[in-house]
């Protein structure tokens, strides 16, 4: 066998063998760095997670506030709802006692007027006097007095109609007596404001008035009585009637 083909042969095993060293030598680096890694990890607290170059890994740690922010989430919200219902609640029922306090309070208040109002009508008189209206004592008072009466009564007549008749039989003397006519010559005379004769006084004399045939209102209103019966009212009377 040549020389050379000897050596080649030789040398391969050897070349097998330095490789394979070579291999083992990586094999047992990386068996040995495995090895401190494993005693690494043993040294840190369990959860907890390296990253290389020593610095703790931080997606884990913000994992976790994630998952624990959800759990909080997910515990609160049934107790907030629940909280919200009876919040709720509190405020209708403040609110329906406050309700019912202002009405009570209202009620009483009312009450206490009407009571106060009561008061002051068992105070007051039950019939509280009018003041009586009053006339001057003349023509024009008469005049008006007689009116008023009239117009009680349902007798027409207005003030100008009374005024021109008395100006006319009597020139507004309330004793002034008729002693010439007809009825004077017969014995009863015409007396009066508007010359009315004692039968016709009576006759058509106005409740209410005097019976004295000289009143000047009793005078006036029974003449004026006597005229609307006749002549529909004194206002209608121009001349003696």
């Amino acid at each position: 066998m040549p020389k050379n083909t000897l050596n080649r042969r030789l040398s391969r095993p050897l070349e097998k063998f330095s490789a394979l060293n070579k291999q083992h030598k990586i094999a047992i680096a990386g068996v040995s760095t495995l090895g401190a890694a494993a005693i690494a990890l043993s040294a840190i607290p369990g959860g907890a997670t390296t990253v290389a170059g020593g610095t703790p890994a931080a997606k884990p740690v913000v994992a976790e506030q994630s998952q624990s922010r959800d759990l909080h989430a997910t515990l609160s919200s049934p107790l907030t709802s629940e909280k919200a219902k009876l919040d709720a609640i509190a405020a209708k029922q403040k609110a329906e006692k406050q309700k019912a306090a202002d009405a009570a309070k209202k009620a009483a208040a009312e009450r206490k007027a009407a009571e106060k109002a009561a008061d002051r009508s068992a105070k007051r008189p039950q019939m509280e006097t009018v003041a009586a209206k009053t006339y001057k004592n003349n023509l024009d008072g008469w005049i008006r007095e007689s009116l008023d009466i009239m117009h009680a009564k349902g007798i027409p007549g207005s003030y100008h109609g009374l005024h021109k008749n008395i100006m006319r039989e009597s020139s507004g003397n309330p004793r002034a007596i008729n002693g010439w006519d007809i009825n004077a010559i017969n014995g009863v005379p015409s007396k009066g404001l508007l010359q009315v004769i004692p039968p016709t006084f009576a006759t058509y004399h106005v409740k209410g008035t005097s019976n004295d045939i000289y009143d000047p209102v009793a005078n006036i209103t029974a003449a004026a009585n006597y005229a609307a019966h006749r002549y529909g009212s004194i206002d209608n009377v121009n001349s003696a009637y």
